[in-house]
């Protein structure tokens, strides 16, 4: 919702969730088939190499998420009859590629990308606004994942900006992250999720920096090294959406993806990257200044950016 606008009515929003949810599909005998059989893959054709290229190519600064991302997929993909769907949290500050990666991991997968009927993005700003209709949002919630993963089993769901979901509302898809072989006449272990956030961007910050201090290199960083400040500013923090939540407790997140931030020559490389995208000439003084033109901490040392690679795009007009 832009900042200014007018609040979108709760009736409204319920009966935009219901339609998105295509109920008359839900129970045919076509929809039922594709759920309960790998016959019908719903526009889904994964292509693991083509994505672990792009990741090595346009991924910048990332090395541990490539290697989390495909060990996940891989992983999920490989076994024919998955115990349960596979789900991924993303977590790092602004900038850092979160959702350029999310993006490609669903161009990869499904046919039309993320304009794929198979695939659903959720964003608690546009569709959970309201604290106090949480309960109307949940059976929403619920009915329009139970609906679209009897439509089709092979399904991704996408839930950004997490840290703004509404403690308690996200446990309501719990019957749909665990083992099992259906619920609520619903087979849905190959469906995918992926959850977004920026909580944990301040700790991992912080913990790369000091790991630099401590030399040790970029490239060294371990999933071990940040899976504890991970854990406690997202699943141990009051204003998360995974708050008390089953999904940690019942440990139903299969993968956790760190995002790095970006020092002085990751921004460099995205400066390029957008000159090439927009159709202009690279040159290295503009490469140079765009880069220069973004604020970096800690105030000392300038080693990262403060907005990753976010503003870059429109930092460029500037400089022509």
């Amino acid at each position: 919702m832009a900042p200014g606008a007018a609040p979108v009515p709760v009736r409204v929003l319920l009966v935009l969730l219901a339609a998105a949810a295509r109920p008359a599909a839900a129970w045919d005998l076509w929809a039922l088939r594709c759920g309960f059989s790998a016959d019908c893959e719903c526009g889904f054709g994964p292509d693991l190499r083509g994505l672990e290229f792009d990741l090595a190519t346009n991924l910048v600064g990332q090395p541990l998420v490539r290697q989390q991302v495909m060990k996940g997929l891989r992983g999920f993909l490989e076994n024919p009859n998955p115990v349960k769907p596979l789900v991924m949290s993303f977590h790092g500050s602004t900038g850092t590629g979160k959702t350029y990666v999310s993006s490609m991991l669903i161009r990869y997968l499904f046919q039309g990308g993320l304009q794929s009927p198979y695939v659903h993005h959720f964003s608690p700003i546009v569709h959970f606004p309201h604290a106090e209709h949480i309960e109307q949002y949940k059976e929403s919630l619920r009915r329009w994942i139970q609906g679209n993963l009897t439509s089709c089993g092979r399904s991704a769901f996408l839930f950004d900006e997490m840290d703004k979901m509404h403690p308690g509302l996200i446990d309501v898809i719990i019957p749909f992250l665990g083992p099992s072989w259906v619920v609520y006449g619903t087979n849905y272990r190959k469906a995918i999720f992926i959850f977004i956030s920026n909580a944990g961007g301040e700790q991992i910050n912080n913990v790369t920096l000091a790991l630099w201090r401590a030399r040790k290199d970029r490239e060294e960083i371990s999933l071990q090294d940040l899976e504890p400040a991970i854990s406690k500013a997202v699943f141990e923090n009051p204003e998360s959406g995974f708050w008390n939540s089953g999904i940690i407790n019942e440990h139903l997140i299969d993968f956790v993806v760190p995002f790095l931030p970006l020092k002085h020559h990751h921004v460099k490389q995205c400066v390029a990257s957008e000159l090439v995208q927009q159709g202009l000439e690279v040159r290295p003084d503009v490469v140079q200044e765009v880069a220069d033109s973004i604020p970096y901490f800690p105030e000392e040392e300038k080693l990262f950016s403060s907005t990753g690679c976010k503003t870059v795009a429109s930092r460029i007009s500037f400089f022509f």
